[in-house]
Parts: structure tokens; C-alpha cells; sequence
């Protein structure tokens, strides 16, 4: 397995396993990954995949698999993600160290070296 290219928290890990046995995908990776859009151009994605592609840098955190393709990996090297209840509800938080502009919904990014492809919001 590869060093691990995000971080998540134990709130974190909590949440996705309890989300995990909820839809029956315990033996699911979860995937974390970037995709051009959003306002400042970049967006987060996460979902659970039950297959590995060749692209994919493989590690695991409290017991969950996590897969990173190649082209997300230096954009999220040491994003930390964690899972925050309040009154409203919860939510995961994503700190990414890169992202140098943000849009105020939160999940849209852009870095000093990745700019993305900027939408409406």
C-alpha cells in the first residue's frame, strides 16, 4: 500500500463506515478524487467503488481502503477530511493545504498550479 494521500479523522472514519453498512458496500473502497467544475474550477468527489483501476494509488486509514487516481493525488496531497455535527445536522469538511481560492458553497477549489474549469454557479 502507498502513503497516504488525504487524512481522514476518526469523526471521519466513523461516518463513512456507518455510511458503508448502511447501503451494504462495507467491501467497498472509497474513492476521493477531483473533477474540473464548481465556480473556482475544481470539485471534490467522493463515492464507494468496488473496483481498483491501474491509475489508482491505494492506502488505507481506520480500516477503510481509500482510492486516489494519479491526476487528483497531487491536488489532494495532505487534504485532511472530517465529518462536523452541529444543530442543522452533519457534514464532511474538506482542508485542503493547495487550494489557494474557494467559492463560498465550499465544495469548489482551484490551485496556484491547477485552475480547473470554472462554471456558473
Amino acid at each position: 500500500m502507498a502513503e497516504a494521500i488525504v487524512t481522514l479523522t476518526e469523526a471521519a472514519a466513523f461516518q463513512i463506515k456507518d455510511m458503508m453498512k448502511e447501503q451494504e458496500e462495507e467491501h467497498a473502497y472509497l474513492r476521493v478524487g477531483v473533477h474540473g467544475g464548481g465556480c473556482s474550477g475544481l470539485s471534490y468527489g467522493m463515492g464507494f467503488e468496488h473496483e481498483r483501476r491501474d491509475d489508482d494509488i491505494e492506502f488505507e486509514q481506520h480500516g477503510i481502503k481509500i482510492l486516489v487516481d494519479r491526476n487528483s493525488a497531487p491536488i489532494l496531497r495532505g487534504t485532511v477530511i472530517d465529518y462536523k455535527q452541529s444543530l442543522l445536522g452533519g457534514g464532511f469538511t474538506i482542508n485542503n493545504p493547495n487550494a489557494i481560492a474557494t467559492c463560498g458553497c465550499g465544495s469548489s477549489f482551484r490551485t496556484a498550479t491547477n485552475a480547473g474549469t470554472p462554471e456558473q454557479c
